[in-house]
């Protein structure tokens, strides 16, 4: 399972280096960008007393896909990338998991969310607690993550930055084929998210370049 976090550091480096190649000497405020989604997520959850809401599930799954990019981040800029800071976060991700929650969703989101406020840190165990209550485990965080990552460098190589990127094609967005092509592949494999990245660019130049 290590190795399953060793590749996700290495592919938010890349994917941050993409943007910009010092990324962690330009500091950015990861911890800004946490709990900005920790409030998108609970939107998604719903909390307003005063008006009818359900939790949309999937939507909150891919926030806190999101959290985890910039979670990423933020271990990355205060820690090189290593085996043993691999493990050091798989063994805070499972102590966490074994543990049980006392706090309902959204308690457990403000916790994260204070946390981060106060610390500037991104807080494992208790990011943990959330997909805990969103009942994620390890293996189904690696697939979304690795999915929306290869997408992310995907929308870059194909103009995201310069605006000349196609976000719906045959009329389905681009996430939406993403989730089709991932759910075919075997996310155990080594080339899972290069076999990812060729399918999409495939079904890309088929219904965009005609």
């Amino acid at each position: 399972m290590s190795q399953k976090i060793l590749t996700m550091l290495q592919m938010q480096n890349e994917m941050n280096a993409k943007v910009h190649p010092q990324w962690i000497e330009q500091e950015f405020e990861w911890d800004r960008a946490i709990w900005i989604e920790c409030a998108e997520l609970m939107d998604h959850h719903g909390w307003k007393w005063w008006k009818k809401q359900s939790a949309d599930i999937e939507q909150i799954r891919l926030e806190l896909v999101d959290i985890w990019h910039f979670g990423l981040s933020l271990l990355l800029q205060q820690a090189p990338i290593s085996e043993s800071l691999a493990q050091q976060v798989l063994n805070e991700l499972d102590t966490a998991q074994n543990k049980e929650n006392s706090l309902d969703f959204l308690k457990s989101v403000e916790a994260f969310a204070a946390f981060t406020l106060l610390n500037k840190q991104f807080s494992v165990p208790l990011f943990s607690k959330m997909l805990q209550g969103m009942n994620m485990d390890l293996n189904q965080l690696y697939t979304a993550y690795v999915g929306k990552n290869v997408l992310n460098f995907f929308r870059q190589d194909h103009g995201y930055k310069e605006g000349s990127y196609v976000k719906v094609w045959n009329g389905q967005e681009d996430n939406e084929h993403l989730v089709e092509i991932a759910e075919q592949l075997d996310p155990e494999k080594s080339s899972f998210k290069d076999d990812l990245y060729q399918q999409l660019k495939q079904r890309y130049t088929k219904f965009t370049q005609n």
